[in-house]
């Protein structure tokens, strides 16, 4: 065990010199700043390799935590005493391991020599002295003596040696306490460490062993399946960069058949246009030439009429020049085609390009199974349900009124239990209710009052609301607050402990559930009201638009973990519900999913729908529970 070193100057003995982790001469002794104990600086760099992780370092002796800085074992301070015994020690002996190089003394006798053998029976380092009894004494004639330069070498093994007890000098310290984390004699352990867990040395050392074998080749088992598992990762890369590539192909090859189709329909665009440019071109061509036709006209007959010979004509003569000059006439006063060539013009301008819709350019887009939600539970409920809430990931509370009373609680295997530290609410009606992160549960009994209790049973608070015709529902917010509706336009919020009214918000519409996202948004479903609608709407009473049902269809609406919105449509004439999943736009909501229509049984329109968890959904309706697992 390492000496806690911090001021006073360490002892130069072998022990104080060693590291505990390495059991080797201290280099860099380097102190944990909370409890003092020293080690190598290599030692707690390699002992801090495994714990990354974490922003400190757990001493390996007492388990007492040190904080580290950005540069971690580096920014701890030196223990200069150690280091100066370390040094000094060196200086002396020579050698960085000469404390476990040097020759033993003789323990069998006072005068410390030098060891040259070891005595099995004794349990002892011998000198040269001790040796010539051992030899020559017939009390030591059976006695097993074996050469330190075999012990040193490692050629025989001399087992376990035990160190004598300073205070009961006799008696050797072959125990071990756990607690104190020293070795003792059998006589210190009644002394001092009665009520300590104590063990053999030998049995102690050889658990160590044990366990130090078992760890280490359950490192080698685990360092050989980690290294498999990177095999597999690499394996699992190249078909994950195969699919990926696969992808990319398949996303080109779309583009290439787009691309093909785009230039076709240019190809297409372009020749539409040049025959339009031709027939208009053919059009302005043709007035051109009656223009001309007429003016070759009017020429010719102006050169026959307009003649220096006209004096004296015959009757003839002046006939066909009379009618020359009618025809001329008549012609000019023909009113010239100033329209036609601007009619023309005008139709090419009026000719427009309109682009195709933009989903005819889409090349398409990558997803994986088809989304579903699956009825993995039908539950029969002892009574109409009157409330319900999230309990657990899997788990819900249903609450009964007058019919049934009390609260049950259900896992989405079907088991069932009542909830029975209340023991008020066994006579009492529970028209909705809502468990708290604390366990604390809060009920509605009414049209005015809600009440919290413990999870132990005592009543805490009562929240009062404005009278209203309808009974009181409440729900809870991601941070707690208890949020309660009643069928008006307002939305209460109050505070976790139920005794201070928050916030009082008003809705488009007669609000009869309301949920809350992590950022606050409330999400209000009118459910069997007429419309039935669901608004996203903030503190503030800013509404964004609303979803509404058609007549006989109504809205429930549920908030999950993930700020996604599910919206139970339920059609009761035909006992189909239909549930919608929907990302929130701002204050309005986005339909990502339509899922699968589901067949239940609906007595009446009112329904509940309740999140447990990202992928499984409550609903319930008069006697009936439904556990769902969407897939997305």
């Amino acid at each position: 065990m390492a000496e806690k070193c911090g001021s006073e100057k360490a002892s130069s003995s072998s022990p104080n010199l060693i590291c505990p982790l390495c059991l080797d001469i201290f280099v860099e002794a380097t102190i944990l700043t909370s409890c003092e104990h020293t080690f190598c600086r290599r030692c707690l760099k390699k002992y801090d390799l495994t714990h990354q992780d974490l922003d400190h370092m757990v001493c390996p002796l007492c388990r007492e935590i040190t904080k580290l800085s950005a540069n971690r074992v580096d920014d701890l301070r030196l223990n200069v005493s150690i280091n100066g015994c370390v040094d000094d020690h060196h200086a002396k002996c020579g050698g960085m391991n000469a404390v476990l190089e040097m020759r033993p003394k003789c323990s069998g006798c006072k005068l410390q020599g030098d060891a040259v053998s070891f005595c099995r029976t004794c349990n002892n380092y011998i000198c040269d002295k001790c040796l010539q009894c051992h030899q020559y004494l017939s009390v030591f004639e059976d006695h097993e003596i074996v050469s330190i330069d075999d012990v040193i070498e490692g050629k025989v093994s001399i087992g376990h040696l035990f160190e004598k007890c300073s205070i009961h000098k006799p008696e050797n310290k072959d125990m071990f306490c756990e607690v104190c984390k020293v070795h003792v004699c059998h006589k210190c352990v009644l002394v001092d460490h009665q009520n300590h867990k104590v063990k053999n040395q030998v049995n102690f050392e050889q658990e160590l062993r044990h366990k130090v074998t078992d760890l280490a080749q359950r490192c080698a088992d685990k360092k050989s399946e980690l290294e498999k598992n990177i095999q597999n990762i690499e394996i699992q890369r190249h078909e994950v960069h195969t699919a990926v590539q696969t992808l990319l192909d398949d996303v080109k090859e779309a583009y290439s058949i787009k691309a093909k189709e785009l230039e076709e329909n240019l190809r297409n665009l372009t020749e539409q246009i040049t025959a339009l440019e031709r027939s208009f071109d053919d059009d302005l061509d043709v007035l051109k030439s009656k223009d001309r036709q007429r003016i070759k006209s009017i020429c010719s007959s102006i050169t026959l009429v307009d003649n220096d010979r006209l004096g004296h004509l015959e009757t003839d003569t002046l006939s066909a020049h009379i009618l020359l000059c009618e025809e001329l006439d008549t012609m000019l006063k023909e009113v010239t085609d100033h329209t036609s060539a601007e009619a023309i013009k005008k139709k090419a301008h009026e000719k427009r390009f309109k682009p195709a819709d933009d989903t005819r350019l889409d090349l398409g887009s990558i997803s994986g199974s088809d989304p579903k939600m699956d009825v993995i539970q039908c539950v029969d409920l002892r009574g109409l349900i009157h409330g319900m809430t999230r309990y657990s990931n899997s788990t819900v509370a249903i609450g009964y009124g007058s019919n049934a009373q009390g609260i049950d609680i259900i896992d989405s295997n079907g088991e069932k239990q009542r909830h029975s530290n209340i023991l008020a609410l066994n006579e009492m009606n529970c028209h909705d209710l809502i468990l708290q992160r604390d366990g604390a549960l809060c009920v509605s009994t009414g049209s005015t009052e809600a009440y919290i209790y413990s999870r132990l049973g005592s009543r805490k608070a009562t929240i009062n609301v404005r009278k209203n015709i309808n009974k009181l529902r409440v729900n809870r917010s991601p941070s707690d607050e208890i949020i309660i509706t009643n069928y008006g336009k307002q939305v209460y919020i109050y505070d976790p402990t139920g005794s201070t009214l928050k916030h009082t918000v008003q809705t488009k519409h007669d609000t009869s559930q309301a949920s809350t996202t992590r950022t606050g948004l409330i999400v209000s479903s009118s459910c069997w009201g007429n419309p039935s609608v669901v608004t996203v709407c903030d503190r503030d009473g800013n509404a964004g638009e609303s979803l509404q049902a058609p007549e006989g269809v109504y809205l429930y609406a549920a908030v999950d973990e993930l700020d996604r919105v599910y919206v139970a449509s339920v059609d009761e004439k035909n006992s189909s519900v239909v549930i919608r999943l929907y990302d929130l736009d701002g204050l309005n909501l986005k339909e990502r999913v339509e899922f699968n229509a589901l067949n239940m049984t609906l007595v009446w329109n009112w329904c509940y729908l309740v999140s447990l968890s990202p992928d499984m959904l409550a609903f319930a309706c008069c006697n009936k529970l439904y556990f769902m697992k969407v897939s997305l």
